[in-house]
């Protein structure tokens, strides 16, 4: 029995150690102060901007319009339109440049190589950004900052393009945690920021090292991609004013679907945490021990399902410990309204929180579909089709 309770007590340990993360990483940001120059980069990177789109293609052309009003001009856009019908695709910019792939490809490192394999020049920098983004008219120079300090991986910021459903506002709160968590204090912590699969940008070199000779199937490109970056001693910086807009799931179907997919990832890819993990110890490497740290946390609703599992279960069995979970939880609760209060949440995020329930329903549901999630659909539909106002 002691062998028993001291073992429900270590898994208790392993899963919960999560919940007071975000403490942990603000004391290794204490020792670790990054400075990036907030002035004028004199340097202006050439950048190609790759927009991929899957069946897909009304919301093309505000993407493609936000990027050329950006306050930048060196950079070249390769639209790669897979399976789609490019008819009403008309752009007379010569920045701009249409690819549609002879053969369907339905993978994301499949049309970034696509776009690769036809650039008009030799880019310094591929910046990967999704069909439904607008793109900030600061997104290309915030950039420049961190490749200027020698950076040559850098994650941006996705916020929320549509909050027109109780659901885009809980996607939105819940991406503003992980914008906090898993990017901006993980990084000044003294690792990597995560990568979000799209406002996210790459020296050439380090892009076509890391995924040029890996074959990926289904979702998760930047699962291997970020492995990839860390594995080979690089960081990824993160650029909070690099931002992009992105829609956020507004519908519950869009919800399980997506989710379905980004479970499967998860559940798909964790072995990379554990490799990772492996790697800090014999390297002694703070950036890769934390990253994996991050990699082998539970999705966050199976995270504080099983956190309300084992307090219930402690008040009968380990009363003392119950207390750990309370902490916890009291730890993860400050997090989020400091992440909300951070990056400035709209009132109607704070209003949606009272329905996470039904949002962690939805979770639920996609968790059980999880096995078939790649045979869904290979990509989110959209439907927010209203332009930002800036």
């Amino acid at each position: 029995m002691d062998i028993i309770y001291t073992l429900f007590i270590i898994i208790q340990v392993l899963i919960g150690v999560h919940l007071f993360g975000p403490l942990f990483l603000c004391f290794f940001g204490l020792f670790n102060k990054k400075t990036i120059n907030k002035g004028l980069v004199e340097v202006e990177f050439d950048y190609a901007v790759i927009v991929t789109a899957y069946q897909q293609t009304s919301l093309i052309p505000m993407v493609v319009d936000s990027i050329l009003k950006s306050n930048y001009s060196n950079y070249i856009i390769y639209v790669v339109a897979d399976n789609c019908d490019i008819g009403e695709l008309n752009f007379t910019d010569k920045n701009v440049v249409i690819l549609k792939p002879d053969e369907v490809l339905a993978s994301n490192t499949k049309s970034h190589f696509y776009a690769i394999n036809r650039f008009q020049r030799e880019h310094e920098i591929i910046t990967i950004i999704d069909s439904d983004n607008l793109v900030h008219a600061e997104y290309f120079n915030e950039l420049n900052r961190f490749f200027a300090k020698g950076y040559t991986s850098v994650q941006g910021v996705r916020a929320a393009k549509n909050l027109n459903t109780p659901y885009a506002c809980l996607d939105e709160a819940g991406d503003i945690f992980y914008r906090l968590i898993d990017r901006k204090l993980l990084f000044e912590a003294g690792s990597s920021a995560a990568l979000s699969g799209s406002g996210m940008a790459f020296t050439t070199k380090v892009y076509k090292d890391c995924l040029e000779h890996n074959e990926i199937i289904g979702a998760g490109f930047d699962k291997i991609l970020q492995y990839e970056i860390l594995r080979r001693g690089f960081t990824i910086a993160f650029a909070e004013g690099a931002i992009v807009y992105d829609e956020k799931t507004s519908k519950t179907g869009q919800l399980v679907n997506q989710r379905s997919r980004w479970l499967n990832t998860w559940f798909k890819y964790f072995f990379l945490g554990l490799n990772l993990f492996a790697k800090s110890i014999v390297n002694f490497n703070l950036n890769q021990g934390l990253f994996s740290l991050m990699l082998l946390r539970p999705p966050l609703f199976i995270l504080l399902i099983l956190s309300t599992a084992f307090f219930v279960l402690d008040l009968f069995f380990a009363p003392l410990f119950a207390i750990y979970w309370v902490l916890g939880i009291i730890i993860f609760i400050v997090s989020v309204l400091s992440a909300l209060k951070y990056f400035k949440a709209d009132r109607r995020i704070y209003t949606s929180l009272k329905n996470v329930h039904k949002f962690m329903y939805y979770q639920v549901l996609a968790l059980l579909k999880v096995r078939k999630a790649n045979k869904i659909s290979v990509a989110t539909e959209h439907y927010f089709k209203e332009e930002i106002k800036k």
